[in-house]
């Protein structure tokens, strides 16, 4: 019989990796659900921060800053919003290179329409777990992700 051979290099490792395909397998049910409604997970997330920020608006950047992940062009997913009338933008008269966001009446009916499929999908995720392990779950994630935080982050 052949020695047992190590999967991991670590027990950190083996956490990290378990992580990455724990959101591989997440991902893809989410994924499927935007795709429904032409929409990709980003986009789902800058509209739910403007919804948050109703009637006002946020600078771009402060926009990008909230996203849950990293958004390599911010600009390009406000245009592709913005081509579906789910967003208004405008320039500042103060300094007309800052841009304000906020959500279209057409945005908020989209996450109207996403809330019930939303729920079930984020259902089908994680409602196996209880509460206990989804409080948990939270508190590690939340253990994990906090050194690596700015210090003026909102998942602080």
């Amino acid at each position: 019989m052949a020695a047992l051979q190590r999967r991991f290099d670590s027990p950190e490792q083996e956490a990290f990796l378990g992580l990455w395909r724990t959101f591989d397998r997440l991902r893809a049910l989410e994924d499927e659900l935007f795709a429904r409604y032409e929409l990709t997970p980003q986009q789902y997330n800058a509209l739910r921060l403007l919804r948050a920020t109703q009637p006002g608006t946020l600078r771009t950047l402060d926009l990008a800053a909230r996203l849950v992940s990293r958004a390599p062009d911010v600009t390009r997913m406000l245009d592709k919003l913005a081509d579906r009338k789910l967003v208004d933008r405008q320039r500042s008269e103060a300094n007309r290179r800052e841009v304000h966001v906020s959500i279209a009446p057409a945005g908020v009916a989209l996450l109207d329409e996403l809330q019930e499929p939303l729920r079930e999908c984020h259902s089908r995720q994680l409602g196996h777990l209880s509460r206990e392990q989804l409080r948990d779950l939270t508190a590690l994630l939340r253990a994990a992700r906090l050194p690596h935080e700015d210090a003026d982050s909102s998942w602080r």
